[in-house]
């Protein structure tokens, strides 16, 4: 378990955002919404990109590898459209898949809006560090995030990362009983 400051990536994939045509509302919202969860030290490492698959492979790699990001969140590029690729870039850089991410974030979302089904995020493991894609609009964010983030500690341990501490009156990691 390291004590290190935390590195957490976030990713903004948008051709629109990217461009400057429309401002990022996704990347800000992650980062809002961890500084309420996290109380323990870390920093964000922030990439605003196009919808471009290379691109996405290129800065998933980089974010883990080069810059020792233990969690790397997306935003954006998840729907069924032509552009949207983040879930293959995904997967051609990570070594294990997490589909429980997936499936927890479909099952909570489709409580608010039917066409959740159209939406492909996952989650998976390359080398120490966890990526979570998530959707782009800040309401399905936060949502997808309170689903998924009392699991997100306790991967980060299991993986090599630094210890991971949640504000519990705002969302409560779980970590299994020590013996």
């Amino acid at each position: 378990m390291s004590s290190a400051v935390a590195r957490i990536g976030i990713v903004t994939v948008s051709d629109r955002a990217s461009r400057g045509d429309y401002e990022d509302l996704g990347g800000p919202a992650i980062r809002a919404w961890l500084s309420h969860a996290l109380t323990s030290p870390w920093e964000a490492v922030a990439r605003l990109i196009p919808d471009e698959r290379a691109q996405v492979e290129a800065t998933l790699k980089a974010l883990c590898d080069d810059e020792a990001c233990c969690l790397v969140v997306t935003t954006g590029g998840t729907g069924p459209a032509p552009r949207d690729v983040t879930p293959e870039a995904t997967e051609a850089v990570i070594e294990k898949l997490m589909p429980g991410f997936g499936e927890q974030m479909r099952a909570v979302s489709l409580k608010h809006v039917p066409t959740a089904i159209l939406s492909r995020q996952l989650a998976g493991i390359r080398g120490g560090s966890l990526i979570i894609n998530l959707p782009g609009k800040p309401t399905a964010i936060a949502e997808c995030l309170e689903a998924v983030f009392p699991a997100v500690p306790y991967c980060v341990d299991l993986i090599g990362g630094p210890f991971l501490v949640t504000d519990e009156a705002f969302v409560k990691a779980f970590r299994p009983k020590q013996k």
